[in-house]
């Protein structure tokens, strides 16, 4: 009888096998299909009930499928878990996992190839072979069953894994994107393009800082040029931030200010970026989950983790659709409040703004101080304004003080941390580990000294940070998964407009079209907008019941109905 594990992985030559699988995921039954005929293989297979597809790697794979019309619910990402189990501290038995370095390889880009498939050493560095992936699998599962935390590991490997097929299908859908729109932007801010050279606005901007500093000819794409001219024209600053020149009266900062912003435009998104990332009315990034080591997505190709608010006008539903986009509330601090099981941070949070509830509760005095006390607390910094206000959150909020205080301290003194689930942060390199056994030497000096304590601490605003960063991540993916399974659900009015430009799977269903950190956005008919909606809220809560439990804390969306995914 077929199993609901099936791991694929080549044979030989232009042959694919699905391997059944048992409960240790040693293989049981096994098929051999030609690469032209996998995606309709794994579509009946998929047709029969809810399978679990193991595979080498989700960025090669899933993209080939989704392009044949073919969409898996559910998938285990061996390069990805791999990383995860490899690190993971609550690990006590690795069954020789962490000898086959050959998982290590770093994240592969989506496929775009003429070929059907392309795993493998072409594609990522991993291994193609349908025997590694079972093998390697096998090895998987018996290290989660033995680990110390076996629930929280299986539940993290899981969402990685749901993650990686998110990502593939927020590229193969694609963000729905108007070309018009940008291009208005752009004339608007810029001026009209221009062969050879940079719009008109930037040009009158870069001929009126050097008139106000009497140089004709400085460069002021140079920093160190540009310093200088700054310099010879009185302006003694330390770099060419908006920031610091704001604090300066001379007729050279607006301008510079003007053309730095210009600049910035032109060059992160301007015709060169639409003629390189937006194709057939959509937009369509290079998503890399798990890209930083927290667990965060990173982005290899077109800056979806950069887009200006001002282009957020430019995010455009296809006509007949709409877009539903959410973003969550001070995701972290609440995060922070559910790890730490900390009531009081909980109830200043519930049903409301958390910084305002921190003010309620007498920690500072007003909001901004809240907020500039809190993201000390997460982030590290513990000097100046935020490490005067640190000690009157410790006071009211002892417990989750204590938790990132002591991230902080472990960090300090060489050790690692990990998140809620288990994703555990990287080692102290040799060279720290040097450097501090140096200092503590008889012989050291003082700028030896100087220089190991600058280095702990730095560490310890990393692993202080980790475990919020990290938690929030995996909350963010549990709330993606969530979604993701219920968008699948919907059932579309045959008198809907296709939404064609979204790929054969889905044009004709919602979608999440976008995600950054705790924001989604989601490309919906219009007749399903408010059941939409419905579902990302039902999803958040139910991210927080499957990661904190009963623990009493709230995860509020900002949640809007509309054309663009600009905010109003």
């Amino acid at each position: 009888m077929p199993s609901d594990t099936v791991v694929i992985g080549r044979t030989s030559g232009d042959l694919f096998a699905l391997v059944d699988t048992d409960a240790t995921g040693a293989p049981t039954t096994s098929v051999e299909v030609p690469t032209d005929r996998l995606p309709q293989t794994v579509a009946a297979r998929e047709a029969q009930g809810d399978i679990r597809w193991v595979w080498a790697d989700s960025a090669s794979l899933a993209p080939r499928l989704l392009d044949a019309g073919v969409r898996v619910a559910r998938a285990w990402d061996l390069r990805l878990v791999h990383g995860i189990l490899r690190d993971a501290v609550s690990v006590t038995d690795d069954h020789g996992l962490r000898t086959h370095v050959e998982w290590d390889a770093a994240a592969s880009t989506t496929a775009t190839g003429d070929t059907l498939f392309d795993l493998g050493e072409a594609a990522s560095g991993i291994p193609e072979s349908v025997d590694a992936a079972t093998a390697e699998y096998g090895r998987q599962l018996a290290v989660i069953r033995d680990s110390t935390s076996a629930g929280a590991l299986r539940l993290l490997c899981a969402a990685e894994s749901a993650g990686a097929l998110i990502a593939a299908e927020l590229h193969a859908a694609g963000v729905p994107y108007s070309r018009a729109a940008h291009e208005a932007l752009l004339e608007r801010e810029l001026g009209s393009r221009r062969p050879g050279g940079p719009p008109v606005r930037i040009e009158r901007a870069a001929e009126a800082v050097r008139a106000a500093l009497g140089d004709a000819s400085v460069s002021l794409d140079s920093q160190p040029k540009l310093l200088r001219a700054l310099h010879r024209a009185g302006l003694l600053v330390q770099s060419t931030s908006r920031w610091e020149l704001a604090e300066h009266d001379h007729p050279a900062v607006a301008p510079l200010i003007a053309y730095k912003k210009l600049m910035r435009l032109y060059t992160a998104n301007g015709w060169a970026w639409l003629d390189e990332w937006v194709r057939d009315d959509r937009f369509r990034p290079v998503y890399v989950p798990a890209g930083v080591v927290t667990g965060r997505w990173a982005s290899s190709g077109g800056g979806a983790l950069q887009i200006p608010r001002a282009l957020r006008t430019a995010v455009r539903a296809d006509p007949g659709w709409t877009l539903v986009t959410a973003d969550v509330a001070q995701l972290e601090p609440r995060v922070l409040a559910a790890m730490a099981r900390d009531t009081a941070l909980a109830e200043a949070a519930a049903g409301r703004d958390l910084y305002a509830g921190i003010v309620e509760r007498g920690a500072v005095a007003s909001r901004a101080e809240a907020k500039l006390a809190m993201l000390g607390a997460m982030y590290g910094a513990t000097t100046g304004e935020s490490g005067r206000l640190l000690p009157r959150l410790r006071r009211t909020f002892p417990r989750a003080m204590a938790l990132v205080d002591e991230a902080a301290r472990t960090g300090e003194d060489g050790g690692v941390v990990h998140t809620w689930l288990g994703r555990t942060s990287p080692a102290a390199g040799e060279t720290w580990r040097l450097l501090q056994s140096q200092a503590s030497a008889s012989a050291a000096s003082g700028i030896d000294e100087t220089r190991a304590r600058r280095s702990a601490r730095d560490r310890g605003r990393f692993t202080r940070n980790f475990v919020v960063q990290g938690t929030a991540a995996e909350w963010a993916l549990a709330w993606l998964a969530d979604l993701r399974t219920r968008l699948a659900g919907f059932s579309v009015p045959d008198a809907v407009t296709a939404a064609v430009a979204s790929g054969p799977v889905f044009a004709r269903r919602p979608h999440l079209a976008f995600f950054l950190h705790d924001e989604i956005v989601v490309h919906t008919p219009v007749e399903l907008a408010d059941a939409v909606a419905d579902a990302v809220r039902e999803a958040a809560a139910t991210a927080g019941r499957l990661l904190f439990g009963t623990f009493p804390i709230d995860f509020p969306l900002d949640l809007r109905i509309g054309d663009t995914a600009a905010k109003g």
